[in-house]
């Protein structure tokens, strides 16, 4: 049975972190990310998996510098020089959403590398484009609004219903495929950058670029399916668990950043069989640990104290990418020692730390006015004033309330 190693959402060059390195001059983030990639390249190579397929996002927009398409570069090679079959969808941060531009990945598809093939629109390949490998893939690398419209036409519509209408149209290609192409023996993988309904998303809502396909469940637990390989979701999850076929999202292979600090990293080894496909979960360790702690001052005494207390031990934070976010009464300002919880994380690779003092806020109604005689959206609009809102932020409020009331008024 075919043995494919499934990983997605690489995102190499996010460097949002930390210092460079003086060796090589690239950022350490960037290090962290190629050490993940080196482990999964190093497992396809010495396990001689039958197929790689990288669910998309390579990097964390579709211009990245030379420096990161070189090291990208380099270890897809090493895959080609194994003489891996490696399938390369292109995602979201992969594709530019302007029409005609060329994709972070074009230089694979561009060069002819042997073995690699990079899917940039939605295609069936059997065993002929798979090196003869006993396998089928469907593949649905990301569709852009734009490139969305210009497939359903020039007409007027809204953004849900072209998404709807994709879907459709991606519902009934896949079944056309399952229909008429599928070779009943041979086991079929699908393969999407996406997200599906019910998936459990993680912190990369802050690093997905505009509107999701969202995939309807059943649609991904198709029984003629042997495996769904996706990617778009950090967040490690198997979305038919115990049940045929799996369903799952590896998840990014390093932390991007505090929405993930408490996941795990993986890349999965799937052995993929008609009716029967095995999954192994592979985890990537030595990941960069992210520390995030919250605290709500609510005395005066020994706030330093207090404030390492809340931190992990300095041993626990070595090396780590560490947030402490503290709300206390601002006339508590000056009891807050920033040098010596500086001094506490010295340790850590990056220490942030996060400062929400609070005001007591009064809302004066003008004149003699009592609260009733006040309209909704008047009482609304003297909070905002009384929480110091920007005039031009006050109006869109305001009026996105008035639309809000305005409904609920009309389903009465």
């Amino acid at each position: 049975m075919p043995r494919i190693l499934h990983f997605a959402d690489a995102h190499i060059d996010m460097a949002n972190y930390g210092r460079h390195d003086p060796e090589s001059g690239l950022p350490m983030r960037v290090m962290d990310f190629l050490k993940s990639l080196d482990t999964i390249v190093d497992a396809a190579i010495a396990e001689q998996v039958d197929l790689v397929l990288f669910a998309g996002d390579a990097y964390k927009d579709r211009s990245p510098a030379p420096t990161f398409q070189r090291e990208w570069g380099r270890r897809i090679m090493r895959l080609s020089r194994a003489g891996i079959p490696t399938l390369l969808l292109v995602g979201n941060h992969d594709l530019s959403p302007a029409l005609g531009r060329a994709h972070a990945l074009d230089n694979f598809a561009t060069l002819e590398v042997p073995h690699v093939r990079v899917v940039d629109r939605p295609a069936f390949l059997g065993p002929e484009e798979l090196g003869g490998l006993p396998l089928q893939v469907i593949a649905l690398p990301w569709v852009f609004y734009s490139g969305l419209i210009a497939a359903l036409g020039p007409q007027s519509i809204e953004r849900s219903q072209a998404y709807d209408q994709l879907i459709d149209r991606l519902m009934e290609l896949v079944n056309l495929w399952l229909e008429e192409r599928v070779d009943p023996k041979l086991p079929v993988i699908l393969a999407a950058h996406c997200s599906v309904e019910g998936a459990t998303y993680g912190g990369e809502r802050a690093v997905m670029l505009g509107s999701d396909l969202i995939l309807p469940r059943k649609f991904v637990k198709d029984p003629r399916l042997d495996y769904v390989a996706l990617g778009h979701i950090h967040k490690p999850q198997d979305l038919n668990k115990g049940h045929h076929p799996p369903v799952v999202y590896p998840g990014s292979i390093e932390r991007v950043d505090f929405g993930e600090v408490a996941d795990e990293k993986y890349f999965v080894i799937a052995s993929v069989e008609r009716g029967k496909t095995r999954v192994d979960w592979r985890k990537l360790k030595d990941t960069r640990p992210f520390v995030d702690r919250f605290v709500r001052l609510e005395t005066e005494a020994a706030v330093t104290d207090q404030l390492r207390n809340a931190l992990s031990s300095s041993d626990e934070l070595s090396g780590a990418i560490v947030r402490l976010v503290i709300e206390y009464p601002r006339d508590w300002e000056t009891l807050i020692d920033e040098a010596a919880l500086r001094e506490y994380t010295a340790e850590c690779f990056e220490f942030h730390l996060v400062r929400r003092p609070q005001s007591e806020t009064r809302i004066r109604l003008p004149g003699d006015h009592a609260i009733g005689s006040l309209t909704p959206l008047e009482l609304l609009d003297l909070y905002w004033h009384a929480s110091h809102i920007d005039s031009v932020e006050v109006k869109t409020l305001n009026e996105i309330a008035a639309q809000v009331i305005r409904e609920a008024h009309a389903g009465m």
